[in-house]
């Protein structure tokens, strides 16, 4: 099989990180990725439909970021679950690549359903942040019998603060700055490279009007009726000082959810698996295990 070797810079889902190997099969491009933030070596595949991150062997996790998030934001994740016998993936969702009538969330969250089906092709544990738990929780009601649990972290379909009525505000970085760092308990969590990242999303025209459409769409596409009928076992882990979904949604969720158990992580925002990563993953590696879910190792 012919391979070629190319050193490039790769653009991750606007973030820059240096790739050191890129070589090309017919239909499927395998990128290797160093990750700036862990220093683990990430694997890219692109196949026509997907783009993602697959990383160990066993039981596999899907991890599904939030609106605005990075396939970095589950990096620590990653690295611990993939050496504990599962096998974790992270596709890119297709929020700025849709036409704008498909940026929605019942849009995206077939396409997660897709990417279950023709990429993992068994029942998975899904892991979603923000809009990506959002997504999780349609595709485990729509199509329970890809899901064999589920974890929300600061997840929309119930309620959720967005960047305020002037959102965007272009080329305001100071605006951008301090709506970022209110996503976190901790501003510093909100690194130059967050933020610019941010900044440059609300400054693209096409990116600001299709993120303002997948908003819309999560407030609208309220999940509170369809709690009752997820049996699916649901794993919350919630920061009490997360100010985008307030700790009340947290127990709307758990009270609405049959089989459900909530985790509290104290001097903690909106994304718990970046802010307090090592407890995010021992609570979510021991309800995996309490809940006889657990990889066997």
């Amino acid at each position: 099989m012919e391979k070629e070797f190319l050193l490039i810079n790769l653009s991750l889902n606007n973030f820059k990180y240096p790739a050191y190997l890129f070589y090309i099969f017919k239909t499927e491009f395998l990128i290797f990725v160093h990750n700036n933030k862990s220093g683990m070596l990430l694997k890219l595949k692109k196949s026509k439909k997907f783009s993602y991150i697959e990383e160990g062997e066993g039981t596999p996790i899907v991890l599904l970021h939030g609106l605005m998030g990075e396939l970095s934001n589950f990096g620590s994740l990653t690295d611990f679950f993939s050496k504990r016998g599962y096998k974790v993936f992270a596709p890119e969702l297709p929020i700025y690549s849709y036409p704008l009538l498909n940026t929605n969330v019942s849009s995206i969250a077939r396409f997660v359903a897709r990417f279950l089906k023709e990429i993992v092709k068994e029942p998975a544990i899904l892991v979603g942040n923000s809009l990506g738990g959002h997504l999780g929780l349609v595709v485990t009601h729509k199509h329970p019998e890809l899901v064999k649990a589920l974890c929300l972290t600061g997840s929309s379909g119930l309620y959720e603060k967005s960047f305020g009525e002037t959102f965007p505000k272009r080329g305001n970085y100071d605006y951008v700055l301090k709506k970022t760092q209110e996503v976190f308990y901790d501003p510093a969590v909100a690194t130059k490279e967050i933020v610019d990242d941010v900044f440059e999303t609300v400054n693209d025209r096409k990116k600001a009007i299709k993120t303002l459409y997948i908003a819309r769409s999560a407030i609208k596409h309220n999940m509170k009726k369809d709690l009752q009928d997820i049996h699916t076992p649901v794993c919350l882990i919630w920061g009490k000082q997360d100010g985008v979904t307030p700790p009340e949604v947290a127990i709307e969720f758990n009270e609405g959810l049959p089989d459900s158990t909530l985790y509290w992580i104290d001097k903690c925002g909106h994304a718990p698996m970046m802010e307090h990563p090592e407890l995010f993953n021992e609570l979510l590696e021991n309800w995996l295990q309490e809940k006889q879910i657990a990889a066997a190792r």
